[in-house]
């Protein structure tokens, strides 16, 4: 994982803490940001693809690129406001996906 995701996405967090408070509320929008940008991922890979014939191809792989990091940021900072070492959280998720990986590759 990059090494500045945790930083900057600390920073943010803190941002939008200091503006929004950290209620529920604040908490439940962030969840949100998160489906919003997979949305936009979406979308971009819709215009990639020309699925929309009134629209055609409006959409470059780059785009659906920078769409799926802004929805890997969005859950980063989300995750701040479940764990207090967030980075700990999805590192465990990634090793247990890849002891799932070696187990079912191994048989």
């Amino acid at each position: 994982m990059s090494a500045v995701l945790w930083p900057v996405t600390a920073r943010i967090t803190e941002v939008l803490d200091i503006a929004n408070g950290t209620g529920e509320q604040e908490t439940a929008m962030r969840l949100l940001k998160v489906v919003e940008e997979a949305g936009e991922a979406s979308a971009a890979y819709i215009g990639l693809t020309g699925q929309n014939p009134r629209k055609g191809i409006t959409h470059t792989p780059r785009d659906v690129a920078d769409e799926l990091c802004d929805v890997i940021i969005a859950a980063a900072v989300a995750l701040h406001a479940f764990s207090a070492v967030p980075s700990a959280v999805l590192d465990a998720k990634l090793h247990a996906a890849a002891r799932r990986l070696q187990a079912k590759t191994s048989k």
